[in-house]
Order: structure tokens, then C-alpha cells, then sequence
């Protein structure tokens, strides 16, 4: 059995935000990320793989391949948490935690 996803509010309206500038460039590729996005919470949920720690003491990132984004997140207990699904091609200082 996998690990609880928690995806925090601001991860969540990230990626609605990422979703609808990918819907529209082009329609369908919103819905593209949104699945590509849910493989790696697959993987995380999972516990497939531990990426690397970024952040002392607890954040790790995980980059996607396809996509230019960073999902921030944190394993605690039998939970991942997601803070960020940060678009890298934005301002870094930007990003959260």
C-alpha cells in the first residue's frame, strides 16, 4: 500500500494555472500534463523512488521530464506532501519553501 498524497492549496491552483495555459496553446496538452503530472504523484504515492533533498532539512524535488515544472514535496510518515508544482521557468526566487 502507497503513501497519502496531500497536495497543499497552492500546489493545486499551480497546476490548474498549468493546465490553462497548456489548454490554451493547445487543446488537449492541459490534459496531457494533468496525466503526465499524475505518474509522478504515482511514483511518490508509490514510495518507487526517494529524489533528492533540496531544501534542509525535509523538501525534495522532483523535475519532469516533459514539462518544465518541479514538484516541491516533503515524505512524512506514510504521507507525501506536495507545497509546490513550480514552472522553472519562472523567476527561482519565486519558488516556495
Amino acid at each position: 500500500m502507497g503513501s497519502k498524497l496531500i497536495i497543499e492549496p497552492e500546489a493545486e491552483q499551480e497546476i490548474i494555472d498549468a493546465i490553462e495555459w497548456y489548454e490554451s496553446k493547445q487543446v488537449g496538452l492541459g490534459a496531457d500534463f494533468l496525466n503526465y503530472l499524475d505518474g509522478y504523484f504515482q511514483t511518490l504515492k508509490n514510495a518507487k523512488a526517494t529524489f533528492e533533498l533540496k531544501r534542509k532539512p525535509v523538501f525534495r524535488e522532483l523535475p519532469l521530464k516533459r514539462f518544465p515544472y518541479v514538484i516541491i514535496y516533503e515524505e512524512f510518515h506514510s504521507q507525501v506532501i506536495v507545497y509546490s508544482v513550480f514552472n522553472t521557468s519562472q523567476d527561482p526566487k519565486k519558488k516556495k519553501k
